[in-house]
């Protein structure tokens, strides 16, 4: 019998406690979480109207986007590669500011 309570009492604390923590927890996380959500909703629909004019004003379109990459020159781009881990980028910038400046002369 006492040896009963000792496997009993083991396992309680080894799996029981745990779990009841787990579900405590969890329905404490999901009912914050579930707040949280309800909050946004409520919200959504309350936007500053000085940001409701901005995002009025800044109407961007497919059609403007194609008209920017079109203007664009793809043919003639240069690979600009960034420091390796070891390099110094300062460095790097240098000696890419140096070949570029010697290209052009």
């Amino acid at each position: 019998m006492e040896r009963l309570r000792k496997l009993w009492r083991g396992r309680t604390m080894t799996f029981g406690v745990p779990l009841l923590l787990y579900l405590i927890g969890g329905s404490f996380g999901l009912r914050e979480f579930a707040q949280i959500r309800y909050d946004v909703h409520k919200l959504h629909g309350k936007v500053d109207p000085a940001l409701k004019e901005k995002l009025k004003q800044n109407t961007v379109t497919l059609e403007s986007e194609y008209e920017k990459l079109s203007k664009t020159d793809l043919d003639n781009w240069e690979n600009i590669r960034g420091p390796r881990l070891g390099e110094d980028s300062r460095t790097v910038q240098k000696q890419q500011r140096e070949a570029l400046r010697l290209k052009t002369q």
